[in-house]
């Protein structure tokens, strides 16, 4: 049996308690409480846990945005990926897609982006570019087919020829 590295096990500590707070904030966020959600936000923005600190910018810039306050415009791909898909979920489809869309220029060829998009312009009745983007996400990463197959947004599309001939491949 190997010893326990104490600094291993501090850092492993510190990114629990991190990801505990970061899920505590969302669930602030998902009631509503833009404020509380900000407030844990704020203070994991310097968290060691990189990835913690970077999704917390993140949100922080949501709650900023939903509480009026002002917020610093998203910089990644990722910010933009993150903001779109709040949007999709708040069925704000065009600043969703806007969003997405900057998110794909600054990354391109990314599936779950390119997913995002489909469901986007599923949503808005889009159906040419939802399945323009849908058939990028598969090609990028085939298993998207199989989420694609129970996702809701993609509801309005299943009647579309095009529908099973991407998802249900000969053979699949």
């Amino acid at each position: 049996m190997s010893p326990v590295d104490p600094e291993r096990q501090r850092i492993d500590v510190q990114y629990q308690s991190a990801v505990r707070n970061f899920e505590t904030a969302v669930r602030a966020l998902q009631r509503q409480n833009y404020e509380k959600a900000a407030e844990i936000f704020e203070k994991l923005v310097n968290s060691e846990a990189r990835e913690v600190a970077e999704r917390a910018r993140v949100h922080l810039r949501l709650c900023q945005h939903r509480s009026g306050r002002a917020a610093s415009a998203p910089k990644s791909a990722e910010e933009y990926y993150t903001l779109g898909v709040a949007c999709l979920n708040t069925r704000n489809l065009e600043l969703a897609i806007e969003r997405l869309s900057k998110a794909d220029k600054l990354k391109p060829r990314q599936d779950h982006i390119r997913y995002a998009l489909a469901a986007a312009h599923a949503r808005q009745g889009n159906t040419d570019a939802a399945f323009e983007h849908l058939g990028a996400a598969v090609t990028l990463r085939p298993e998207n087919r199989i989420q694609a197959r129970h996702d809701e947004d993609f509801h309005g599309l299943v009647s579309d020829p095009r529908f099973r001939r991407l998802l249900y491949p000969a053979g699949s």
